[in-house]
């Protein structure tokens, strides 16, 4: 197990589109955060997909967290049953 503090060792654009994987960024982007009200970001409205991972390397907290990898597959945000899923597939 390794953790990260992203917002101290920033993510660098290979390694979130490698995280990413098939996963599109809109589903890894923080909708709730404080910051993308602020900017009036609407989920059913999403900017393009390498706009959002642009704005997601700027600013950490639009990444949803946390960001759990398993074998090859990265769960962002928590969700339990996938979790579960992932684990019990190990």
């Amino acid at each position: 197990m390794r953790e990260r503090d992203f917002f101290n060792d920033r993510l660098n654009e290979r390694e979130l589109r490698d995280l990413l994987g098939d996963t599109p960024p809109a589903q890894a982007f923080a909708w709730r955060s404080p910051r993308a009200k602020e900017l009036s970001l609407d989920p059913r409205d999403p900017p393009a997909d390498a706009d959002l991972v642009h704005l997601m390397l700027e600013v950490p907290y639009f990444i949803r967290r946390p960001i759990i990898r398993i074998g090859n597959e990265t769960v962002f945000g928590f969700d339990k049953k996938r979790l579960e899923a992932l684990l019990e597939a190990r």
